[in-house]
């Protein structure tokens, strides 16, 4: 089922409900500039009860959909796939090492395997807590876009100089004034983490994220839109055949692109139409792209130790 498309100043967008393989049917072959998206990790959330599969089955399941989509990307085309870990007993299968030989059957080469690291995931009592995911980045061929400047991070030392060995460089700055590349390893650091490394810093959503709705995994917009600022130009198709709650639509229209986006789910879907309205409209509540990260002082009640702990200790 084809929503009509939500038209801003900056792109629009299209959400498409239904099963992921029959509806990229729809979507014309070689057509799309840049996929952004993360499918469904197989571990048993609220929108794959209804269709519990084993790895294996699982496996079978996203190589078609990676087929598929493969199959509608231009031949400058890239894929960002973003993913974490299957989990079942407590044993970790992390799914991009699946992913890699799914998007290298079709052709395409790996650029870059991004880390998202975050402060807030999954607790574990049994092993290490799980703090970072991955995101995949593949293109079709060797001609593809790449722009660094609208990502580009500040320079950690701005007035460094070549050295004298540098012949005509010799004494002047060293890094571009524009900013420095923000690298493979994205961040939701702290203070001090930031200042010492300077890194993408990505929340992920959480309970006072301000774009947090009732998804339980819930796609960051300021992810998205980096991808979609870094590997696609305005007016670019962009596609997410797992859009849940529209933050890969979300990103690519805000950045004057198109995008469609996927999904079987209709109530998920109805809530991505209605972001899609509240951006266009001017009231969809977004963290702005590249914000600090807040850090709690001293001086606040939950950065304090709780009394129970020091009479414990």
């Amino acid at each position: 089922m084809l929503s009509e498309p939500t038209k801003s100043i900056l792109g629009e967008g299209k959400i498409l409900q239904g099963d992921v393989v029959k509806a990229l049917k729809s979507v014309e072959a070689e057509s799309v500039d840049l996929v952004v998206s993360s499918p469904p990790y197989n571990i048993g959330k609220i929108y794959e009860r209804d269709q519990p599969r084993s790895l294996e089955e699982y496996k079978v399941w996203q190589a078609s959909v990676v087929d598929a989509v493969c199959g509608k990307i231009k031949p400058s085309g890239s894929v960002c796939w973003q993913v974490g870990s299957y989990v079942k007993e407590g044993e970790i299968y992390p799914l991009d090492i699946m992913f890699y030989d799914l998007f290298k059957k079709n052709g395409f080469k790996l650029r870059n395997r991004i880390i998202w690291r975050f402060n807030f995931g999954l607790n574990s009592d049994r092993r290490f807590s799980g703090r970072y995911e991955t995101v995949l980045w593949f293109t079709k061929s060797d001609d593809y876009k790449f722009n660094l400047d609208p990502v580009r991070i500040p320079q950690l030392y701005p007035g460094k100089r070549h050295s004298k060995s540098k012949g005509a460089k010799a004494g002047l700055p060293s890094g571009n004034p524009r900013g420095k590349n923000p690298s493979d390893y994205w961040e939701f650091s702290a203070e001090k983490d930031f200042l010492e490394n300077p890194v993408w810093e990505i929340p992920n959503v959480k309970a006072n994220h301000p774009e947090k709705t009732d998804h339980p995994c819930q796609f960051p917009i300021e992810l998205a839109e980096r991808c979609v600022l870094a590997l696609s130009e305005p007016g670019d198709l962009i596609l997410d055949p797992f859009v849940g709650t529209g933050a890969a639509v979300l990103a690519a229209v805000k950045q004057s692109r198109r995008a469609v986006g996927i999904d079987r789910d209709p109530v998920f879907v109805k809530l991505a139409r209605a972001r899609l309205k509240q951006l266009a409209a001017g009231t969809l509540p977004v963290r702005p792209l590249g914000r600090p990260v807040s850090a709690p002082s001293t001086s606040q009640k939950v950065a304090l130790v709780p009394e129970e702990w020091r009479e414990a200790g």
